[in-house]
């Protein structure tokens, strides 16, 4: 009351401004006008008499309001506004508001939200935490596993037990798998969002390498694959902290119930196939989804209906197509290796770093998150998939050639040419390994005229110099110009050898 007493003196006694009072008594002018407004209505002048104390002065300025028979309230059930929370955008004051309006004697907003937090603390610890709807999306695997026995050898395989609760509603999906590998992770997720009819806002799994490649508290590095499900259902993944329970409670909670109501109730079930056992698990799953809550007079299915289902985003036109992704770097012949197949690129990004998203039938290849190429996927190991925009411009024009085209090259240059570039062909394991040769000769005829190429190719022919080196050394050294062709028993004459004595001869053999 004192300062309240020296906010009357100086507006009364010195006339001061709201805004001098205010420096003075260090108080928002806000609270010095009220102080001023309510000294006004209760008639107050100054000096204050005499005989009035602090109590009495509190008692005028601010005199205690009537209160209501708590019957008059009419205060909503708090299973309703507990469920009508979890909708998206609605919170505790627009609830107030409409409570308000329908009992305008109803309780003040502070009484409000204490009742309701009163109430709350009676509810489940998993059930106090605040989730939206169709917002959240629990996933983990259970630590219980299930035997699945080989009806032919008796061996047994122990099958894992998927489970993917939502937060608003509790609703719960769960699936065995003989694995807990990245295609069973990410085909798990598929069956879930086919069985919510719907995709959440959020997914929230566990730090399972599977899908979170390595654990961190601020940026966990996600795995790609479950990256590019994720952008294909419209939703994200952020994983709970490592080693804390507490940010996947639903799912803890669900796992631990899902052990109890599938896993010990069929414990005495023996399986022989995985058809077998998840027909089962959807059995008791449904019974599970229909049994009402301990303290909620209602079914995860209802409030799945009600909450989680009309908030969720719709399925996209086709599920999710299972890919990995590798990070090969580009060879100097532009092509990147996928399972022993070797796949082509654009030639600028030799020795680059590239993205391979690798489906059953498809290979893209990305570059700074850009799609740079694009094959069937061949399963054929040790060859090679390439397109002809790959390749520079030179290796374009090599794939262009063929046998005929350079012997077409030749014939245009004469008979003696395309007669040795046809015997160069003809006589290679492969015609290619004889297009360098045919080129080189054919080049030759710009170099040297086409009349001296013709005449050094039927040397070439008549000395059995079939190779490019034969042809240049003959223009070289002038050789075509050196001998004339002789008729063939002259020319056959010509080819033998000179007498010699170190030289034996035929008869030496004899």
């Amino acid at each position: 009351m004192r300062k309240i007493k020296e906010v009357l003196r100086l507006h009364f006694e010195h006339q001061q401004s709201a805004r001098q009072i205010a420096k003075s008594c260090s108080i928002a002018r806000s609270t010095i006008k009220e102080y001023l407004h309510r000294a006004e209505q209760a008639k107050l002048t100054w000096p204050l008499p005499p005989e009035m104390d602090d109590a009495t002065l509190e008692n005028q300025l601010f005199p205690p309001t009537p209160l209501t028979p708590s019957e008059k309230r009419h205060l909503p059930p708090m299973e309703y506004l507990h469920r009508e929370r979890k909708r998206k955008g609605v919170t505790l004051q627009l609830l107030w508001h409409e409570y308000k309006e329908a009992n305008p004697e109803g309780y003040q907003y502070s009484q409000f939200c204490e009742r309701y937090r009163q109430w709350t603390q009676k509810l489940d610890l998993c059930l106090r935490q605040e989730y939206r709807a169709g917002e959240k999306l629990f996933i983990d695997y259970a630590g219980q596993t299930i035997p699945i026995q080989d009806p032919l050898t008796g061996v047994t395989q122990e099958a894992y037990l998927f489970v993917a609760t939502l937060g608003a509603s509790n609703y719960t999906f769960a699936e065995a798998t003989l694995s807990r590998d990245l295609f069973s992770w990410i085909q798990s997720h598929v069956h879930a969002f086919e069985f919510f009819h719907g995709v959440p806002e959020i997914l929230i799994p566990d730090n399972l390498k599977t899908g979170v490649t390595h654990a961190c508290r601020y940026e966990p590095d996600i795995n790609p694959t479950y990256s590019d499900l994720a952008e294909h259902y419209g939703t994200v993944v952020i994983p709970a902290r490592v080693q804390k329970a507490k940010d996947k409670a639903k799912v803890e909670s669900a796992v631990l119930i899902a052990e109890r109501w599938i896993l010990a109730a069929l414990r005495n079930h023996t399986f022989f196939h995985l058809e077998e056992l998840n027909q089962a698990i959807h059995v008791k799953l449904q019974e599970y989804n229909l049994h009402k809550f301990q303290k909620l007079e209602t079914t995860r299915k209802e409030l799945f209906e009600t909450l989680d289902r009309p908030a969720l985003k719709p399925l996209p036109e086709k599920p999710y197509e299972y890919a990995e992704w590798k990070r090969p770097t580009v060879n100097i012949d532009y092509h990147i290796e996928i399972d022993h197949h070797y796949y082509s690129v654009p030639h600028q990004l030799a020795r680059e770093q590239v993205e391979a998203r690798i489906t059953l039938t498809t290979i893209e290849v990305l570059f700074k998150h850009k799609r740079v190429a694009s094959h069937a996927r061949s399963y054929r190991k040790g060859g090679f998939t390439t397109l002809k925009e790959h390749m520079p411009k030179a290796h374009q024009q090599y794939l262009e050639w063929s046998p005929s085209r350079i012997i077409r090259w030749a014939q245009q240059l004469g008979p003696n040419t395309e007669k040795l570039v046809t015997h160069i062909l003809e006589n290679k394991p492969h015609p290619q390994q004889g297009f360098r040769s045919c080129l080189g000769i054919i080049r030759l005829g710009k170099q040297y005229s086409k009349e001296r190429l013709e005449a050094a190719c039927a040397y070439a022919l008549s000395i059995h110099g079939f190779f490019y080196k034969s042809v240049e050394s003959i223009l070289k050294n002038k050789l075509d110009q050196k001998h004339t062709l002789l008729p063939k028993k002259e020319e056959s004459t010509l080819l033998l050898p000179l007498p010699h004595p170190n030289i034996r001869g035929k008869e030496y053999y004899q």
